[in-house]
């Protein structure tokens, strides 16, 4: 720069006089001088980036106090912006007089008129000026046409430079500088939302150097991530997840952004809950196990936060069968064991878990639900796996795939055997992971006496809404069950109702008597919603069931609203 400095002065005030003749005159005569002078004006753009690019805002100021006019006129001139690559290097420019970090309120009054320079670059604007009008109809084009036609030529530019970048490797004599490539992204901050810059925003996203560090301005990560959540504008799944790998307070603002839609729309249905998970596209990108053991943790400080909430559980399982679902469909692209996603778990159970009900016999299903208890058992109980963590790391394991719990609930309710006690000691465990040994066995001999009673009434050739409160109240304590027990009787009693032929006639009696208050309301409404979304999911046929499921929810829902 030392070396040029002297001659870069004197071109700097050669141009920006020629700069001031161009702008006051509008003749047939200045329009050719302007034309004749473009290559070597852009010499001189390039020359001054060059310059520029070595010096902070404050020191170009201070060298340059009449810059700002100067990239000013040229901003306004179209057939500057119109010339080859004059445009882009134009834009380098304006990127260097950006402060970083302003101080002041002068600081920030200048980085606001620079990116207004920037936004009207590369802004589809119009023109109404003679000269303009007949440099562009000479073309063609109507103005509107012309300018949009030069900002999406320009992006295209930009974009297939940037993928040349990305192929070429280390080959430096080919490659885009790290700070053009900074300088892009910083200039697309105040622009992401323009349809017509989407493919360079795309192109920045999915650029892949050699940099040791991220060379992409931090500010253009937050712009993009928030333009996508609020749906300003649209990006496909490839870029969404390059930058939320990128970036991630994008991905954490993402995840809480998910959370504020569950939270603050009304009781949601899990199919609602669906939809909000896959228009997120969380489940998509968590195939990337960094992306899924991010959004995992944040879902665990959801449910310490709310003590278990129903509402959190709920979110977490369908999570979970939105990210397998996932997972299964880009099988053959991503090749990460599971144990990326789950590195605290025990394999063998993970596997377990994993396997999908409906790919199983119906008749077989206590198999796989034995293995479980039995696995989950060993490690809660007999902690010989201490590398696997305690009973909450095995319990928010198990919640994921939280399905299995109600099959076995099922299991339980409808088998005439003797109840297993693998399956009583899950159920046990899946309601109330933070009991000790002790606990756990009473709740499951609670259980077993209400089981039996059911049982018995599954013989009985009549049935009436205060036989089930009488299996409900078979314990002789059952004033002093813990709530999580009350819970527990609660789903088997409605699993009862659903499946025991003379459960639907007493239906609706048993539950008013069952949900007194607008709580226990909510909590009935949950367990039918996620019977019926588990029985879509299993596509397990229960028509009568269904029907009737579908019924109570829909009377309970009114009720509570």
């Amino acid at each position: 720069m030392a070396q040029d400095s002297v001659g870069f002065s004197s071109d700097y005030q050669f141009w920006m006089q020629k700069l001031s003749l161009w702008d006051q005159a509008s003749t047939l005569e200045t329009q050719k001088d302007t034309c004749l002078h473009l290559p070597r004006f852009q010499e001189f753009l390039r020359q001054m980036y060059e310059v520029l690019k070595e010096m902070d805002s404050n020191m170009i100021i201070e060298r340059f106090p009449t810059i700002g006019q100067l990239l000013a006129k040229t901003c306004w001139n179209p057939y500057i912006l119109a010339f080859d690559e004059s445009q882009k290097i134009l834009l380098w420019c304006l990127c260097c007089l950006i402060n970083k970090e302003p101080q002041n309120s002068e600081e920030l009054k200048l980085n606001s008129w620079t990116r207004g320079l920037l936004s009207h670059v590369l802004s589809a604007f119009k023109f109404d000026t003679k000269e303009v009008g007949l440099f562009i109809q000479g073309l063609g084009y109507a103005p509107a046409d012309y300018y949009s036609g030069l900002l999406k030529n320009m992006v295209l530019s930009l974009v297939s430079e940037l993928r040349e970048n990305h192929l070429n490797g280390f080959n430096t004599q080919r490659r885009m500088a790290p700070e053009k490539i900074r300088f892009l992204s910083r200039v697309c901050v105040p622009l992401v939302t323009l349809p017509d810059i989407q493919p360079l925003v795309e192109a920045l996203l999915t650029y892949h150097g050699h940099e040791p560090q991220e060379v992409l301005w931090p500010e253009f990560f937050d712009a993009v991530n928030e333009a996508f959540l609020l749906k300003k504008i649209s990006l496909p799944t490839s870029a969404v997840i390059c930058l939320w790998l990128r970036h991630l307070p994008s991905l954490e603002k993402a995840t809480l952004h998910l959370f504020e839609k569950l939270i603050s729309s009304e009781r949601n249905f899990l199919r609602r809950i669906e939809c909000f998970l896959k228009d997120s596209l969380l489940p998509e990108a968590a195939c990337y196990p960094a992306i899924f053991r991010i959004v995992d943790e944040m879902f665990r400080y959801a449910l310490l936060e709310t003590d278990g909430a129903p509402e959190v559980l709920a979110a977490i399982q369908v999570f979970t069968w939105c990210f397998v679902e996932a997972l299964e469909k880009q099988n053959k692209q991503l090749k990460f064991t599971l144990k990326t996603y789950f590195p605290y778990a025990s394999p063998s159970l993970v596997m377990v878990l994993l396997q999908h009900p409906k790919d199983i016999p119906q008749k077989l299903w206590h198999q796989p639900l034995k293995h479980i208890s039995e696995m989950l058992r060993e490690i809660v109980e007999d902690q010989t796996h201490g590398s696997y963590g305690g009973p909450f790391e095995c319990w928010f394991l198990f919640i994921h795939f939280g399905g299995w719990a109600d099959i076995a609930a099922e299991q339980l309710v409808m088998s005439e055997a003797e109840p297993p006690e693998a399956l009583l000691w899950l159920l046990a465990f899946s309601h109330s992971p933070r009991d000790r040994s002790q606990q756990r066995a009473q709740t499951m001999v609670e259980v077993k006496a209400v089981l039996s009673h059911l049982k018995k009434l599954l013989r009985s050739p009549t049935l009436s809404a205060r036989d089930l409160q009488a299996a409900a109240a078979e314990s002789q304590d059952r004033d002093l069950r813990p709530p999580s027990c009350q819970q527990l009787i609660r789903h088997l009693l409605l699993n009862f109702l659903l499946w025991a032929p003379g459960g639907h006639a007493i239906a609706r009696e048993v539950i008013t008597l069952m949900a007194p208050t607008d709580e226990l309301s909510h909590e009935i409404a949950g367990f039918l919603d996620q019977t019926l979304y588990r029985w879509d999911r299993l596509c397990l046929e229960a028509p009568r069931s269904r029907k009737l499921a579908r019924e109570l929810l829909a009377e309970l829902h009114a009720h509570i609203q």
